[in-house]
């Protein structure tokens, strides 16, 4: 499909490249184009169209001046190495259906080259393709496909990001065919459902006199959404603020309209409130249209999880709420930040709640996949280290959830990297002990010191404890794959982590992990991610949960240490990232009934304060620091409360067979819905009385007392 085109190099030499990311230092050439063509088709009517567009860096499709199609599908990408061209970009695929099918239509296409948020990633030079079928109501096909018969004008009222200036279109030339530097992938999953959110009047706004004008409107939940203003009357400059929460400024447009016109906006923001702002000099009438188009993953169906209590239920539907609009054409930590594939440990908490709500797993494994293209481009290695260890957990549970072996098979080599490149931080003491750095921990500042980096004695023990899970997941892949000599070696390699970090890290007499050792770290190694070692021994609650989480002693022991942890008072505390691997940790050892809903209470006042979003943390690390209201790490209770009503255990991947233990946790009430390959599982509990399963026939249940 590499039918690219572009502007003439000829007559714009200088609107041709770009940096390959906003990451890197310097301009990105910001440069916004309007392509065009029009389809006569000798007057048949258009049945349906099958495309695949791409472009670079942003693009928005419109067919008869209706959106049909936002994209491309994201690269991924890291925030290391991003000065190097990516070997893999996607292209979108969509069956669209224009409302007015006769004939001529008109294809237009705005392309944006450069990179605005750090999700992006540029081929380094502008360019647009599509090509596909029209499908007649006669029966017939035609194949369209770009290419010099398009039309291509300059944009240049797209001034800069965020950034309008009511600059006119140039004249429309021929487009000129490119060949771009890697070959463009059509992705495996669905393009993102997009709908224009209901805004007082419209959002119409009509102005007669001159003057400043100001209109909020409020959502009723926070969104991720696109930007469109459009304009007609006499000139007027609009300034668009938007935020999460009332009051706030968390991104801003400034368009100035000297015509009738519209703008675009392709970059994706999260919203709670809009502040609208005209200014007009004139006595002539003017009238502006702002439309929000919200935009996520799609999620044809959703299941549900209730209860009996009311502050519970609103938890879990924020929680599904913020995690529906963290799914782009990526997994997103938050729309606000818009980060990269990179931060492996959101996305794998995201992951587990969608088995549990929207059920399609598909963005998780076009993840996995992306992210194994990073380790394989980089010899194992990734920003984040400890996430790079989650991508092993990510991957196993996956294939559990799917039954689908091939993803084990496919992503192997780049889990044999990994591997390789954490068995070289390994010393003498049989502990990591070389990483890069430690991160990331949590959103905690101990001792004014910052967890996301923190030293070793705040480090190395969680470190070790990822690091033992992802060799014992990593021997059950490669037995499932057949491949006895890397299980074989995975298998020892975790047993003998193991004994190094019971014999170095564990403090028997307090029968508590520690944090990290107390050894400097060679001056060689400190760096901004990798500060100098403490002399303060630490005991806290993160390698403690994660020794219980990943079975560290065996059953008794582990459930031992977990209660004395989730009794204890000194140990510091835990922000909602951490609180997913202790709510697993409790179901994992026998604790649910316990612990579950006292652990979920967490999220109750924070849900109370503010029911619009999910905040990113329990407690500012700094007195500074902002929060978001669209973090869907911090959603965990979507995964972890139907999983504790279930009881469910995968015995066949893929939910051929599966154990459920049915409970209300102590309510009077409890109902858990369970997507599946085969249809919904329903678990319903109550405090007396017997409990309700219905399932699909297809799936083998044994059902514990």
């Amino acid at each position: 499909m590499e039918h690219w085109i572009w502007l003439p190099e000829k007559q714009y030499p200088n609107k041709q490249k770009t940096k390959l990311s906003c990451m890197i230092d310097g301009d990105t050439n910001y440069t916004v184009c309007e392509l065009v063509k029009t389809y006569d088709f000798g007057g048949r009517s258009v049945k349906k169209f099958d495309l695949t567009v791409s472009g670079d860096t942003a693009f928005l499709l419109l067919i008869n001046g209706a959106p049909a199609l936002r994209g491309p599908a994201c690269v991924g990408g890291d925030f290391l190495y991003n000065e190097v061209l990516r070997p893999e970009y996607y292209a979108c695929s969509v069956v669209f259906t224009p409302q007015d099918a006769s004939s001529p239509l008109r294809f237009s296409a705005l392309v944006r080259m450069g990179s605005v948020r750090i999700c992006e990633y540029s081929r380094g030079v502008g360019g647009f393709t599509l090509c596909g079928t029209a499908e007649f109501d006669d029966g017939t096909q035609e194949e369209i496909k770009t290419d010099e018969s398009w039309r291509i004008r300059l944009l240049p009222g797209y001034a800069a990001p965020y950034v309008y200036s009511g600059a006119q279109p140039q004249a429309f030339i021929a487009a000129e065919p490119k060949m771009p530097p890697v070959k463009t992938l059509t992705a495996p999953i669905p393009p993102c459902d997009e709908r224009v959110l209901p805004l007082e009047n419209g959002g119409r706004i009509t102005l007669a006199a001159p003057g400043t004008y100001r209109k909020t409107y409020e959502l009723d939940k926070i969104r991720a959404c696109r930007l469109t203003v459009r304009h007609t009357g006499a000139p007027v400059r609009v300034k668009v603020t938007g935020a999460e929460l009332p009051g706030g400024a968390d991104w801003s447009y400034d368009l100035a309209f000297t015509e009738d016109g519209a703008y675009y906006g392709m970059e994706l923001q999260s919203v709670g409130e809009l502040l609208i702002e005209l200014q007009k000099e004139t006595d002539a009438p003017c009238e502006v249209l702002v439309e929000l188009c919200a935009s996520h993953y799609p999620a044809p169906t959703c299941a549900r999880t209730e209860t009996s209590d009311e502050a519970l239920n609103r938890v879990f539907n924020v929680c599904v709420h913020s995690l529906k609009y963290c799914r782009q054409t990526i997994h997103l930590d938050s729309p606000r930040h818009c980060e990269p594939l990179a931060c492996t440990g959101d996305y794998y908490i995201e992951t587990l709640m969608t088995a549990f709500t929207f059920g399609d797993l598909r963005l998780a494994a076009f993840d996995l996949s992306r992210t194994a293209n990073l380790l394989r481009q980089h010899d194992g290695e990734m920003f984040h280290t400890t996430y790079s260890l989650i991508w092993v957990q990510m991957l196993w549970d996956v294939y559990r959830l799917t039954g689908d072996t091939a993803i084990l098979a496919e992503n192997a080599d780049a889990l044999l990297l990994l591997l390789r490149r954490f068995a070289g931080y390994v010393g003498e003491n049989g502990l990591i002990e070389t990483p890069p750095n430690y991160m990331f921990i949590d959103w905690l500042n101990p001792d004014g010191i910052n967890l996301h980096h923190p030293p070793k004695a705040l480090g190395q023990t969680c470190m070790c404890m990822f690091y033992y899970g992802a060799l014992k997941t990593a021997a059950k892949i490669f037995t499932t794959i057949r491949n006895a000599p890397a299980a074989e070696d995975a298998a020892a390699r975790a047993e003998a982590l193991r004994e190094a970090t019971e014999k170095h890290l564990w403090d028997a007499e307090r029968k508590l992990f520690f944090e990290g050792l107390n050894t400097p770290t060679p001056e060689d190694m400190i760096y901004n991610y990798m500060p100098q070692n403490t002399e303060k021994r630490y005991y806290r609650l993160h390698a403690n949960i994660l020794a219980a989480y990943f079975g560290f002693f065996g059953e008794t022991e582990d459930r031992a240490l977990l209660k004395r942890i989730l009794e204890a008072k000194d140990l510091g505390e835990a922000q909602p990232y951490f609180q997913h691997f202790l709510l697993d940790a409790v179901y994992r050892r026998g604790l649910r009934e316990e612990y579950t809903l006292r652990l979920l209470d967490r999220w109750k006042p924070h849900i109370e304060e503010c029911p619009k979003g999910l905040p990113e943390g329990f407690y500012k690390p700094t007195p500074d620091y902002s929060f978001d209201r669209s973090h869907a790490w911090a959603g965990t209770p979507a995964y972890a409360l139907p999983l504790a009503i279930s009881g469910l255990k995968m015995i066949e991947s893929g939910f051929r067979k599966i154990s459920l233990s049915p409970s209300s946790l102590g309510l009077d009430f409890a109902r858990a819905e369970i997507p599946t390959p085969y249809g919904k599982i329903t678990v319903t509990a109550y405090k007396n009385g017997a409990p309700k399963i219905e399932a699909p026939k297809e799936i083998g249940i044994a059902v514990e007392r």
